[in-house]
């Protein structure tokens, strides 16, 4: 094996790499793992062959002890063994068998981050809000008409992305084609979101400038999601709800509601821009347990009637 960097001089050059294809989330991703993971090791430099199964499982405790979602464990693992594997290509690293053997890189599906129905009528439908409470009201109500358009989807979206009253747009992060039609309550909304955005910028609603490019745009983006769940949870307060709404939770709800209306899950998935159909299945979160409740009950009366000859 030939001599080669450590494990954070490697994933600092891909890093980098990542920064030259404009891929500054993931960039960001591999940032994130690589700074938490350093502060564990309590090192500047991590040889690969300090890199051993008994570590990352300690790593992993380390992480939960914290306070972190397996979904967060699962994103640094899956991060860190991406750098080794490439390590490992380039004969810079030792082939270790089962080396990230019971550590966690799945998907966390049990987090229920979808709204129930009243909370999600109080949000949207709540009237008398403060005019800047409204823009984000109004943005609620859009991207979930919007097959629970994903933010930043929604403020990138431009004036051209509607035509003949159809929303048509590329998917940031799948690159999926979504189209919906905007019923006519709907264009109101749009209309009155709209007239807030700045008559110079390039974007549909009020969200970016446009004027920033590269790694400036996506940190302006940052910013503006980091303002608009700040506002979520102010709305959330004003209407009475009490569960945790973000971004995110839009999406969750439209995804849930569809299934609590028995929607097929690969027409969801077509609406939510999946690629495949087990993203969508953490999307979704279990039945009500009203929904529940009333299957059991109808399934054991349909029974129990014909056993004991009742009806």
């Amino acid at each position: 094996m030939r001599k080669e960097e450590d494990f954070v001089t490697g994933l600092l050059v891909y890093i980098v790499r990542l920064r030259e294809k404009k891929r500054y989330s993931t960039a960001k991703s591999y940032q994130d793992a690589l700074n938490s993971f350093k502060c564990f090791c309590g090192m500047e430099a991590i040889p690969y062959t300090y890199i051993n199964r008994n570590r990352l499982l300690c790593y992993q405790s380390w992480l939960l002890d914290k306070g972190c979602s397996l979904n967060t464990v699962s994103t640094y693992m899956r991060r860190i063994r991406h750098i080794y594997n490439l390590a490992v290509e380039a004969d810079g690293a030792p082939f270790v068998p089962n080396l990230f053997k019971d550590v966690f890189t799945g998907v966390e599906s049990r987090r229920k981050k979808a709204l129930p129905a009243n909370s999600l009528r109080s949000l949207m439908g709540t009237p008398r809000v403060e005019p800047e409470m409204r823009r984000t009201q109004l943005s609620f109500c859009l991207m979930f008409s919007f097959s629970g358009m994903a933010f930043v989807d929604f403020a990138h979206l431009r004036r051209d992305n509607i035509k003949d009253g159809v929303l048509s747009y590329h998917r940031q992060k799948s690159g999926s084609l979504i189209q919906v039609e905007i019923p006519a309550e709907v264009r109101l909304l749009l209309d009155e979101l709209a007239a807030c955005t700045d008559k110079d910028s390039p974007y549909l609603f009020p969200f970016l400038s446009g004027k920033q490019t590269g790694e400036a745009a996506y940190g302006e983006y940052n910013k503006a999601l980091c303002r608009f769940n700040r506002s979520l949870r102010s709305l959330a307060t004003t209407c009475g709800v009490g569960e945790p709404v973000t971004s995110y939770t839009i999406r969750h709800s439209f995804a849930t509601a569809l299934r609590e209306r028995e929607v097929p899950i690969d027409v969801i998935s077509e609406l939510l821009g999946h690629k495949s159909i087990k993203t969508t299945q953490v999307y979704l979160k279990s039945f009500s347990l009203e929904r529940l409740s009333a299957v059991n009950r109808a399934c054991f009366e349909s029974v129990y009637k014909t056993v004991s000859g009742v009806g």
